[in-house]
């Protein structure tokens, strides 16, 4: 890659979509005819580079357009933005969902992670790129997790234009994903997001209890069913009784860390540097989460609710919501929630007449499992490769754009709203001393119900598996997804609580919950676990971006039994994950091993 700008020039279509975005360009510094007014003087150098963080909407709207991002594309838009075009292809080649070299304008991601490759995509990703063969205008790319376990295997397919089209096939089979590829308009209807909540309708559920019951399009059905209540009560509270009562109520991150959400309310709070900005990290892409997605899909305007009182009680006047790229629904839902809400006041600069200004923006991910780690986001954010930065100084000091930042994941914010509600010793009551409230669990694997279950702190992993329905044959449970660990299915009576998963030597994670029967064969799913971290570490520290390639090698060797023996593979496994664990610049590579080491010791996988 040429480290300067280069000769090619943009297709009409490729300048229409970055125009589309940036506006028409001044002068010719920018990729205008020349003038002679050019000549004399340069302009725009100084806002243009203001703009650095509109690279990745910009490359996605190459790629929407096109379906991939040319040299003469890369290069026009980095013209626009005075970006460097050495920087800008290195964020381009970040994500998994770009692409510098040609490929048809139809891209089939089939997913082939953890639960989709137990319900048979190995087969189903032969069989695809059976039935289409070779010049079929489709390419198919297997993919990591689409955050749609619940309906596995899952195909999702995009079709570049204006405007892209998007159809998901989930449970797919042959024929539902190639019409889902070669028509995406006359693909079936993806079904309500209600149908991935077994509870859906039940009384008693506070984080879900109006997904399937509400209009998710529809603001006054969303008020009807007690929208903005949470809103008014944070009015009429303060910035500070806000920040009080989610202190009190104990809620803890829900994305896997479990840090204290009043704690880094407050301190983002009390910064005096401003602006302050809230970030919402709706970027699941742990194996086996889906959540997020559906709180999103079926109750988005609480979302949108939540995120105001987050902004309200830190000060923040902006509010970001990364959103993960293979979510075109959730991204559908989310434009039309925000828009609406702004349109009846419930966004911009009088919000509901208190004098408070805030705002939402919507920004995509484009696939990288390593931008759910918050700085890593706000690199993304801002133009970026997504790559962790080091700590301290702590977001809550210099985040986004240097200023004071608090980042809560969709589970986390949409908590705040019964918080609010209900007061925080009632909810604090819920749950257990040291976790307090309900929470989110996402089944998936070998049983008859999955979705996404509601209970509160202090339920069992037989209880919730017996909500679910396991099957018989159990002989697995991986708790918290690819980075988390595998439970005996003697172990149920777990206690799903911080503190009773880290007591029982594994992690509640993010809420995941993946049962495996006898039929899966267990050295390949560690293999796979590998071949993800390996996939996704972005490089940037020696010991992740070299462990992960050296555990995935002698994975290989102990699967089709070459090379060393076991025992000699198992003992360098060992030896590679503890430096992953200790030395590794973010939470990726330190937990990169923890799932195959808790295979080997409690499950004997190799035995």
């Amino acid at each position: 890659m040429d480290l300067h700008f280069g000769d090619s020039k943009p297709t009409d279509d490729e300048r229409a979509a970055v125009d589309a975005l940036l506006g028409p360009p001044e002068s010719s510094w920018e990729g205008a005819d020349r003038s002679d007014a050019d000549l004399r003087w340069a302009r725009g150098g100084r806002e243009a580079r203001d703009r650095r963080d509109l690279l990745l909407p910009g490359l996605h709207a190459i790629n929407d357009r096109v379906g991939w991002i040319s040299d003469g594309a890369l290069d026009y838009l980095c013209r626009r933005l005075t970006v460097p075009p050495a920087e800008a292809y290195g964020v381009a080649t970040f994500y998994a969902m770009f692409s510098v070299k040609p490929r048809p304008a139809t891209v089939l991601h089939v997913c082939t992670d953890l639960a989709c490759a137990a319900a048979g995509a190995p087969e189903l990703c032969s069989g695809i790129e059976e039935r289409l063969g070779p010049g079929s205008g489709v390419a198919v790319e297997r993919s990591p997790c689409l955050g749609l376990c619940e309906r596995a295997p899952a195909a999702l397919a995009i079709r570049a234009g204006d405007p892209v089209r998007t159809a998901v096939s989930a449970p797919a089979t042959v024929e539902e994903a190639v019409l889902a590829a070669s028509a995406p308009d006359s693909a079936p209807e993806e079904p309500p997001a209600a149908l991935a909540v077994p509870q859906a309708g039940q009384d008693g559920l506070m984080l879900l209890p109006r997904v399937g019951v509400v209009d998710p399009a529809s603001l006054d059905d969303y008020r009807a069913h007690g929208g903005y209540t949470a809103l008014r009560r944070a009015f009429e509270l303060g910035p500070a009784g806000v920040i009080r009562e989610v202190t009190d109520s104990g809620l803890a991150g829900r994305g896997g860390a479990a840090f204290p959400t009043g704690r880094k309310w407050q301190a983002t709070a009390s910064q005096p540097d401003h602006p302050h900005y809230l970030v919402c990290n709706a970027d699941e892409s742990e194996p086996g989460t889906f959540k997020d997605r559906v709180l999103m899909e079926g109750d988005p305007y609480a979302l949108v609710e939540a995120m105001t009182i987050a902004g309200y009680a830190t000060g923040a006047h902006k509010g970001y919501l990364y959103l993960r790229g293979e979510y075109p629904r959730s991204l559908h839902r989310l434009e039309h929630a925000i828009a609406q809400a702004r349109a009846r006041g419930l966004l911009g600069d009088d919000v509901l007449g208190q004098g408070h200004a805030f705002d939402i923006e919507i920004r995509r991910g484009a696939g990288a499992y390593i931008c759910g780690e918050e700085t890593a986001l706000f690199n993304s954010i801002e133009g970026y490769r997504g790559e962790p930065r080091s700590k301290p100084p702590f977001p809550v000091e210099k985040g986004l754009f240097g200023k004071p930042t608090v980042e809560n994941n969709v589970e986390t914010l949409v908590n705040v709203l019964p918080i609010l509600t209900m007061g925080a010793p009632a909810y604090a009551a819920i749950g257990t001393g040291r976790s307090t409230g309900p929470k989110l669990f996402c089944v998936s694997g070998s049983v008859e119900r999955p979705g996404v279950y509601e209970l509160p702190f202090g339920a069992t992993l037989g209880d919730l598996l017996t909500l679910a329905g396991v099957r018989d044959g159990l002989r697995a449970v991986l708790l918290g997804g690819a980075a988390g660990g595998f439970v005996r299915a003697d172990e149920l009576d777990i206690p799903l609580t911080f503190e009773g998963t880290r007591e029982a030597g594994t992690t509640l994670g993010s809420g995941v919950v993946m049962a495996f029967d006898d039929s899966v064969p267990l050295p390949r799913l560690l293999l796979r676990i590998a071949e993800f971290f390996r996939d996704e570490s972005c490089g940037q520290c020696v010991p992740c971006r070299v462990g992960t390639v050296r555990q995935e090698e002698a994975l290989h060797r102990i699967v089709e039994r070459t090379g060393t023996d076991a025992a000699g593979d198992i003992a360098l496994l060992r030896e590679v994950g503890r430096a992953m664990r200790d030395a590794s610049i973010c939470g990726l590579g330190q937990t990169a091993w923890n799932a195959v080491e808790s295979a080997i010791d409690r499950l004997g996988a190799y035995e």
